[in-house]
């Protein structure tokens, strides 16, 4: 896929690589986006590059499809609703429950 912008850039690591929940929570501001449709998040950032792990990038729009929220109160809220998507999602490599990675 041709992503909006590198992944690993300036745009979409803030100068260092990040992953997962770091990238998707970083696009909401805790004061001014809630109450906060999951929807609108997807419609305005679904095209947007999420690095999984050293090799795997998806887009939000495939991480929301494991959200199961509608709409955040808050970004508490959004963090647990996006943690839970993340581990439910076949992207997620690392179960710290058994101390190994999925593709183990």
């Amino acid at each position: 896929m041709d992503w909006l912008h590198d992944p690993d850039g300036e745009e979409g690591s803030e100068g260092m690589r990040k992953f997962g929940h770091a990238v998707i929570v970083k696009k909401v501001d805790e004061e001014e986006s809630f109450p906060l449709s999951a929807e609108e998040f997807v419609e305005e950032y679904g095209d947007d590059p999420v690095r999984m792990d050293f090799e795997t990038v998806v887009s939000v729009a495939d991480v929301f499809e494991y959200v199961d929220a509608e709409e955040f109160e808050d970004i508490v809220d959004m963090h647990r609703a996006v943690g839970d998507a993340l581990r439910a999602s076949p992207y997620w490599q690392y179960n710290p429950q058994v101390g190994e990675s999925r593709s183990a």
